[in-house]
């Protein structure tokens, strides 16, 4: 097989692996960061398809503002979560069985 052949194998491989576990990871950090990788990889495919308008189209809209955009919504929702997360006094704590730490 040709090198290249075997390149584009590897990349067709990689792009649906990224695909696959950006579906399947909990963690929204570790999701976008896939995403970005897997528009990334979409970029290269691209090139090697002698395409280098949809391969800058790809890596400025995908893995540039599109993960710059998630980042963002990421950081502020989770800023959202701590401002509404309820204080828990110590006796209230008592109350519903936690433990105290003194």
């Amino acid at each position: 097989m040709e090198m290249k052949l075997i390149f584009r194998v590897i990349l067709l491989i990689l792009l649906i692996i990224c695909a696959i576990a950006v579906n399947l990871t909990k963690n929204l950090l570790q999701s976008v960061i896939i995403f970005m990788f897997y528009s990334s990889v979409m970029c290269i495919i691209w090139i090697l398809m002698e395409s280098p308008d949809l391969a800058i189209t790809e890596a400025a809209v995908g893995a540039g503002i599109s993960g710059v955009l998630f980042l963002m919504t990421l950081k502020k929702v989770r800023s959202e979560d701590e401002e509404q997360k309820p204080v828990i006094r110590s006796d209230e704590r008592k109350e519903q069985g936690g433990r105290t730490e003194p």
